[in-house]
């Protein structure tokens, strides 16, 4: 057995909130649908799904984290600032990555890095 490919779906509370933070760092929405509070986006050829019906599941831990690698870790860290977004300082970690971290409005964490020795 193999998979062909995976998308993680991220909890949310209000979906239209998350789509426009994501938006920022980058990711446009391939489909939506308001009624159902679902929504597919794409940064690259990475998919995200965002939807509230998770929340109807009490319960359910809602928190996730999703790392983040982009090509050039220095600009995607320059367009979250540009956007208006609460960014912490670039760090190199003892694992060896230049990364920064950061949640989105449902309190999800985003690692975003890069391998220290890719160009930055």
């Amino acid at each position: 057995m193999s998979l062909k490919r995976l998308v993680p779906m991220q909890p949310v509370k209000s979906m239209p909130e998350s789509v426009t933070f994501y938006e920022k760092l980058g990711f446009v929405v391939e489909s939506r649908n308001d009624e159902w509070g679902w929504a597919m986006l794409r940064c690259g050829d990475c998919q995200l799904m965002l939807d509230q019906s998770i929340n109807s599941h009490r319960g359910i831990p809602r928190v996730a984290v999703l790392y983040l690698y982009p090509a050039n870790v220095s600009d995607f860290h320059q367009r979250a600032k540009d956007a208006g977004l609460s960014v912490p300082e670039l760090d190199i970690t003892f694992y060896e990555m230049t990364e920064f971290r950061m949640e989105d409005p449902d309190g999800n964490r985003l690692w975003i890095g890069q391998d220290k020795g890719m160009s930055v």
